[in-house]
């Protein structure tokens, strides 16, 4: 197992230093390289790439072993005063727009791709997530009109566990009523409710907690127990582990910052999450591109081909309906964010977990798989040609 590991961490730093050389967003070119390896027949490689294409392998590393991580260090920079600031945009976008697309996405493709009931919404659920990892990963390095960036964040990172909430509602539902509606709801609510409570319980102690530590390698230990903690606690509780791991960075990164960091713990605390959530990044990068071989279109060309034309539509109406209850955000803002809400390997993940025996699986894996592709190859080489023609730098 620890080789495997190696093999691939070494595969995606190199790589990651040629992005770096000339000048490209090291996301893109991994996945690239991902699916290079896997096409190349190379004998020295070929249990590695069976070993990383494992559903339980790459479920365990995405949702387990990396999220946890990297929505912890996305949330411990963020100013909470800036998104209060901006809270409007990101509670539209997160809850609103991400409702939005689900409901978008689910109906085209029931009506359009005559999916079942349970396969449109799944398929939906699925595809409203906007992976926070690709899009923090690439809209990091844009260096963007300040508000802009803080929205774009706030609702990537808002948005997945609103999206995950879904998929494991979508996953039960097998027709649509009044009661079903119903109990989805309090189920939505209660799920929701519950992650941001125990993220809160928990970011709160370890903040106060950081008050009588004066050592940034405990206090640096306290966070890694603070993510991974508190995303296991509520997944126990069966409620959101995503949304526990924002709130609980979120607080920890300011309330836990201002009241007991020196600046030393400060400084090794952001080198820290800073280089595992790049370590991170090119692991996952280069796993979606071997994972993404995978796709079987034999005789799914027209319902791949008509879902991602579905989802790319679906989350640019999405964005222009929520955002119009904001009229501080311009037009060429809401572009910018509908096009750049790109998938990855969180909708893998939540793809590749459904059991086997479930009908239609692997046309879904197709569709998300295709999707994913785009949305990488495509949406992600393309979004800085966009800011650079809207001029929405800094």
């Amino acid at each position: 197992m620890i080789e495997v590991w190696i093999i691939l961490l070494a595969i995606a730093v190199a790589v990651a230093f040629i992005a770096e050389k000339i000048n490209q967003p090291y996301p893109t070119l991994l996945v690239i390289a991902g699916l290079t390896v896997g096409m190349l027949p190379i004998p020295i490689l070929d249990e590695m790439k069976n070993r990383v294409t494992n559903d339980v392998f790459f479920q365990t590393a995405i949702i387990t072993i990396f999220l946890s991580a990297l929505l912890g260090e996305a949330t411990l920079k963020l100013p909470f005063k800036e998104l209060k600031e901006n809270n409007k945009p990101i509670i539209f976008l997160s809850i609103l727009g991400t409702l939005l697309t689900f409901l978008f996405v689910s109906t085209a493709s029931f009506y359009l791709l005559h999916l079942s009931i349970q396969e449109s919404l799944v398929f939906g659920a699925v595809m409203s997530a906007t992976d926070p990892i690709s899009v923090l990963t690439i809209f990091k390095s844009m260096k963007l009109n300040k508000r802009l960036s803080i929205i774009v964040e706030g609702e990537s990172l808002g948005n997945d566990g609103v999206a995950v909430v879904l998929f494991k509602i979508s996953l039960v539902t097998t027709a649509l009523s009044s009661a079903g509606v119903m109990h989805a709801s309090l189920e939505f609510l209660k799920v929701v409710i519950g992650g941001i409570i125990v993220g809160a319980v928990f970011g709160f102690l370890a903040s106060r907690i950081t008050r009588h530590i004066d050592q940034h390698l405990i206090e640096i230990g306290l966070s890694i127990v603070l993510f991974y903690g508190s995303f296991e606690l509520a997944e126990h509780f069966h409620v959101s582990g995503v949304i526990s791991v924002g709130v609980a960075g979120l607080i920890f990164g300011n309330y836990g910052k201002k009241i007991g960091m020196s600046e030393q713990t400060l400084r090794h605390m952001d080198a820290f999450w800073e280089a595992i959530a790049f370590l991170a990044n090119t692991l996952i990068f280069f796993m979606v591109g071997l994972e993404v071989m995978r796709i079987g279109l034999e005789g799914n060309w027209g319902l791949v081909l008509g879902s991602i034309a579905i989802v790319v539509l679906s989350r640019m109406a999405a964005v222009f309906l929520s955002l119009s209850f904001d009229k501080s955000v311009p037009f060429t803002w809401k572009t910018a964010i509908a096009w750049g809400g790109l998938k990855g390997s969180l909708s893998i993940a939540l793809i590749i977990s459904i059991t086997p025996h479930f009908q239609g699986k692997d046309l879904l894996l197709a569709m998300t798989f295709a999707n994913v592709l785009f949305s990488l190859l495509v949406q992600g080489t393309t979004i800085k040609f966009l800011v650079k023609i809207f001029r929405i730098y800094i």
